[in-house]
């Protein structure tokens, strides 16, 4: 099995989805062990474009040949874009999870916050 790769620069949630701050918005997906454990993604339902959201709320679901799980809110804030490439192309997540498989954007209510998620080692720690 190939190495998982956890990007040192983003932040990690309980619930194996990263956020990279950029400006005054973040970018969130799910983490390589996420669409490992998932499988091959068929469908993704992400929240809408103005949507509130509130950290630790479901606000979507990845659908994999094995399961569907949800997608869950890892701060406040307003989305602000959605990975619409995601609609006709949902495999993205499992060949590009960090890249081209990003699920939505959040402008955060709070952007301490997003320093109090965990980092690249404690996530990787978390995994046991």
């Amino acid at each position: 099995m190939s190495q998982l790769e956890y990007p040192a620069d983003l932040r990690y949630t309980e619930d194996h989805e990263w956020v990279r701050e950029q400006d005054d918005v973040v970018r969130i997906g799910i983490t390589a062990f996420a669409q490992d454990a998932l499988g091959d993604v068929v469908y993704v339902s992400l929240p809408a474009v103005g949507d509130q959201l509130t950290s630790g709320d479901s606000c979507g679901e990845v659908e994999s040949t094995k399961s569907v799980s949800d997608l869950y809110a890892p701060l406040d804030g307003e989305v602000t874009a959605v990975n619409e490439s995601l609609d006709s192309t949902p495999e993205l997540i499992n060949s590009d999870p960090y890249g081209e498989g990003w699920m939505f954007e959040l402008r955060v209510a709070d952007a301490s916050a997003v320093a109090a998620l965990k980092d690249a080692d404690a996530y990787t720690a978390s995994l046991g």
